[in-house]
C-alpha cells in the first residue's frame, strides 16, 4: 500500500505520500486490507487482522467496535483520500479538457498504487450495515462527480461530443477503477504510463479533439 515511487512522477508521488491512511489506524488498515483482498470479508476474522497487524485481538477492539467497523472506516478513508487527492492534483487547472485529463490521471494512479484497498471497496461493501453503506455510497458519488462535472462542463462548452453524460461518466470511471483489478508494480507499463494512456482514452470517449 505504499507509493510505487519508481512508477510515478514526482508530483504524483508527493500527492500519494500526502494522502495516506491516518497514522493511528494505518497498521490495522493495511493488515485488514491485505486480509480482505486475499480472503474476502466473511472469511477474515478479527484475530486474522490483529495477527497481521502484530497486535492482540483485544488491542484491536480498543480502536474498532467490530470487523464491520474496520471495513467501514477503510472504505470511508479510501474514498475521502481519493476525492482529496483528485481535488489537490486538479486545483488551478482551467477548462473541461484539462480537468478531465488531470482527474483521470489521478484516479488511475490512485487505483494502481492502492489496488488492494480499491478491490476491497469495490467488492466488500455488501457486508456493511445499511447506514454505513449509505454513507460510503454517498462518498462514492462525490468521487463520481469529479468525473461527471468536467464532462458536463465540456458538453456545455462545446469541447465534448457526448449524448449521455451519465453513460460517458460510467465509461471513464470504469477505465480508471478497473486498473486496480489487473495492475501490479513492476509490470511492463508503469502506473504513470497507464495513467497517461487512460487520460487520452477518456478524452476520446467524450469526443474531445485529442492533440
Amino acid at each position: 500500500m505504499e507509493a510505487d515511487n519508481p512508477d510515478l512522477s514526482t508530483a504524483f508521488a508527493e500527492q500519494i505520500e500526502r494522502h495516506r491512511f491516518p497514522p493511528g489506524y494505518r497498521k490495522v488498515f493495511l493488515a485488514a486490507i491485505e486480509a480482505f483482498a486475499e480472503r474476502g470479508f466473511h472469511a477474515t476474522s478479527t484475530r486474522d487482522i490483529a495477527a497481521r497487524a502484530g497486535m492482540s485481538p483485544a488491542a484491536l477492539y480498543v480502536h474498532f467496535q467490530s470487523k464491520e467497523d474496520v471495513l467501514y472506516r477503510i472504505a470511508v478513508s479510501a474514498l475521502e483520500l481519493t476525492r482529496d487527492m483528485v481535488l489537490a492534483t486538479t486545483e488551478g487547472i482551467d477548462g473541461p479538457t484539462g480537468r478531465l485529463r488531470a482527474t483521470v490521471r489521478a484516479l488511475t494512479t490512485w487505483h494502481a498504487v492502492h489496488h488492494a484497498a480499491a478491490t476491497v471497496v469495490l467488492h466488500e461493501l455488501a457486508a456493511l450495515t445499511p447506514d454505513h453503506r449509505a454513507e460510503v455510497l454517498r462518498l462514492r458519488r462525490s468521487v463520481d462527480r469529479l468525473v461527471s462535472g468536467p464532462i458536463a462542463a465540456g458538453v456545455r462548452a462545446g469541447e465534448f461530443a457526448v449524448a449521455d453524460v451519465g453513460a460517458a461518466t460510467l465509461a471513464v470511471l470504469s477505465l480508471c477503477v478497473d486498473t486496480a483489478r489487473w495492475y501490479r508494480p513492476g509490470q511492463r507499463r508503469s502506473a504513470r504510463e497507464i495513467a497517461e494512456s487512460h487520460a487520452e482514452t477518456a478524452l476520446r470517449i467524450v469526443g474531445a479533439a485529442v492533440r
